[in-house]
Parts: C-alpha cells; structure tokens; sequence
C-alpha cells in the first residue's frame, strides 16, 4: 500500500485528494496546511509520496521539498500547482522534486503519477518536459563540462541527451533499440554517476553542462 501525506493550505482540497486516493487503496498518513507541517509530518510519518503545494503559509511548498530531500527519509516529492512551470515548480524541480502535476489533472492521471513516483521513476506532467527543455535552451552556455560527466560511457552520455530532448522510456527503447530494463539500468547509472536524485535534473545538468546544443 502507498502511503501519502498531503500538503496543502486548502482544507477542502486536502480533503478531496485523501478521499480520492484512499479510494484507490492508498492510505494517507498525515496532511498539513504549512511547509513546515510538511516537513514535520514527513520526517515523522515516513511517508512513500508527498503531495506537495507550491505556494503555503510559514514556508513554502520549495523549501519544504528542499529539506525532506536532503533528509534520509526517503519520501519522494510530487508538486502540485495551479501554475503551468512557474519560476517556484522551476526551483521546486531544482530541490530535488521527483514529479510535477497540475491541480486541474484528471484524477486517474494523478492517481498514476503518485504510483509512478512512489515506484521511483521520475515523471513530469505532458505539458511541462518540453517547457523544462526549452527554458533550459535559453540559458547562457557553459564553457566546461562539468567534471561528473567525465565519467561517463558513450552510451550513457547519448542516453542523457536524448533524455535532455524529452524522450520517454518507450521512445528511448525505440531510437536505442532495448528493452525498458536496460533504459532503466541506464538511467539509473546517470543519476548515480551525475550525482542527482530526478530525470528533471538530468535535463538540467545536460544543458547546464553544454552537452545538448541550445536554441539560437
């Protein structure tokens, strides 16, 4: 069963996502309406997913994201927000955040996504990977690869830029012609090796590193 704790300022969408996933069989162990309620729930409950707001009262939903991952507990972060990749989902995915989903997603669609995150996989709401991808595209170059990629094979570094151009799972079987464990065993070994814990922070470090060739 996965266990979740909400986070939200609104009490009635707190309620409306416990009885949604309670219905699905998730069991939600604790709810708060402040980041640092989060933090304090999470640390003592332990939960497998939270689902975090962006925007609360004490401390936002940023910071708290930023702590709980830094924190052994090990609970994995999906942000919720009314806002479409604004600058505070840009920082969220920063502080470690392993999904991101928009309130107004359907619930099946949400549903899934805490079963994706809590399973350990990284996952972006459809409208997003391209927007991370072309926010990335517009950052100055830098002049270096950074050292954490000398590290890696030449398969791992094709890996992570067709990651960075916003291929899924089943696209990279595709185009690498292997089977879904192998892309996994890849990813996996990317984020070891590059020292992040999301595939939004691979996209990240692939432009940041000047690996992928950006817009002009």
């Amino acid at each position: 069963m996965i266990r979740v704790v909400v986070a939200d300022d609104q009490a009635l969408l707190r309620g409306s996502f416990r009885v949604l996933l309670e219905t699905a069989g998730m069991q939600v162990v604790g709810e708060a309406c402040t980041g640092v309620e989060a933090v304090d729930v999470t640390q003592r409950e332990r939960p497998d997913v939270v689902l975090m707001d962006v925007r609360m009262p004490e401390m936002d939903g940023i910071e708290a994201t930023r702590r709980i991952c830094s924190s052994p507990v090990g609970a994995r972060i999906l942000i919720l927000t009314m806002f479409n990749l604004d600058a505070y989902v840009f920082a969220a995915l920063r502080a470690g955040a392993s999904g991101f989903m928009l309130k107004d997603t359907a619930p099946g669609e949400l549903l899934r996504a805490v079963e994706v995150v809590a399973a350990g996989d990284a996952l972006l709401a459809p409208s997003v990977t391209r927007r991370l991808i072309d926010e990335f595209a517009q950052l100055p170059t830098a002049e270096t690869v950074p050292v954490e990629l000398s590290g890696l094979t030449v398969r791992e570094r094709e890996v992570l830029v067709l990651i960075a151009r916003g291929l899924t799972n089943a696209e990279l079987c595709d185009r690498l012609h292997v089977g879904p464990t192998t892309v996994k065993t890849h990813i996996g070994h990317l984020l070891t090796k590059v020292g992040v814990q999301t595939r939004a922070q691979l996209v990240m470090v692939a432009y940041e590193s000047g690996l992928v060739e950006r817009r002009r």
